[in-house]
């Protein structure tokens, strides 16, 4: 390991914390303007992180050393997974031969899993509600993630995500082929289940719809943000796998000098928003779903991951 792949390596770990928020905010932005709404502002993420930082923990008299180590062990994993993807060079660096693309769905899984446990440990009513209802989506949402990063392993016969990021860029023919089409659309459909704009979840704290919101209810002060920031940097990997990887893997430096990770860090932003602004779009035109409804958009992810799996054994892809 080089000195300069040492440094390229922090800093795809400090980008994704530093602009995590960010991207954040241009979602809440973007999502008041289309309801004709002004907005917060997108630095209004860090102004709240700011804020809950130099608050008190208050902690509930039921919680266990599991609500400590939550959002600590949730704000790790969300650290780790950036060493294994392309965040800013298309190439890997020495730390991401420590595990592969199936790794990171599991390292992000387990941080979701944390957070599940610690809205059960309280006891509070809010916490089981929001934990419950987490843990029944996630019967059909994380093993259609794992079925959609095999799908990922399979077309391009290897499990690392740098090597789908150079297949896709050598050949448009396979870019265009129904088996990536079907994995796009996959995990797309994921990315609104993963980041809280499927129609019945709420990303307020006032409302009886709220899930994720839910689970973090019981937190305050430092503790609530690192939950919060280990939330948007979730955010942040999914949509570095979604662009890096699968839709849009150009833009991204090939020699890692200075420049290069500049302007891939600029194309990263542009992307972010460019997705962004579409799955907000998507979020704002359907209609709200009842709860027992969720079922019908993971299953349509579920199904285009097979097909896209089939597609790339009988050679589709």
């Amino acid at each position: 390991m080089t000195v300069r792949d040492a440094i390229l390596q922090a800093c795809q770990v400090a980008f994704t914390i530093a602009a995590a928020p960010f991207i954040q905010g241009c979602i809440v932005q973007f999502e008041e303007r289309i309801q004709r709404g002004h907005g917060p502002g997108v630095l209004q993420p860090y102004r709240d992180l700011w804020k809950l930082f130099h608050k008190d923990i208050v902690v509930p008299e039921t919680a266990s050393w599991l609500f400590w180590v939550t959002p600590v062990v949730a704000f790790t994993c969300m650290m780790t997974v950036p060493i294994l993807i392309p965040v800013l060079t298309n190439y890997p660096l020495p730390l991401s031969n420590m595990g592969d693309i199936l790794g990171g769905g599991l390292i992000l899984t387990l941080g979701s899993f944390m957070i599940t446990l610690a809205g059960l440990d309280t006891g509070s009513a809010y916490g089981g509600i929001g934990s419950s209802r987490a843990a029944v989506i996630g019967i059909l949402a994380e093993p259609t993630l794992i079925l959609v990063f095999v799908g990922i392993t399979l077309f391009a016969r290897s499990m690392l995500p740098f090597v789908v990021n150079h297949l896709l860029v050598a050949s448009p023919a396979v870019y265009l082929g129904p088996a990536h089409l079907f994995l796009v659309a996959a995990f797309f459909i994921l990315l609104t289940v993963e980041t809280d704009r499927l129609p019945i979840h709420s990303s307020t704290h006032i409302e009886v719809y709220m899930i994720e919101e839910a689970r973090v209810l019981e937190y305050a002060g430092p503790l609530h943000a690192l939950l919060k920031w280990a939330s948007m940097m979730k955010q942040f990997i999914l949509y570095t796998i979604f662009c890096n990887v699968l839709t849009m893997p150009w833009f991204l430096s090939t020699r890692g000098l200075a420049p290069g990770v500049l302007g891939s860090a600029a194309g990263v932003i542009v992307k972010f928003v460019i997705l962004a602004c579409a799955i907000v779009t998507v979020d704002t035109i359907q209609a709200r779903l009842r709860f027992y409804r969720y079922q019908e958009p993971l299953a349509v992810s579920f199904l285009l991951a097979v097909l896209a799996i089939i597609g790339t054994q009988i050679g589709l892809g």
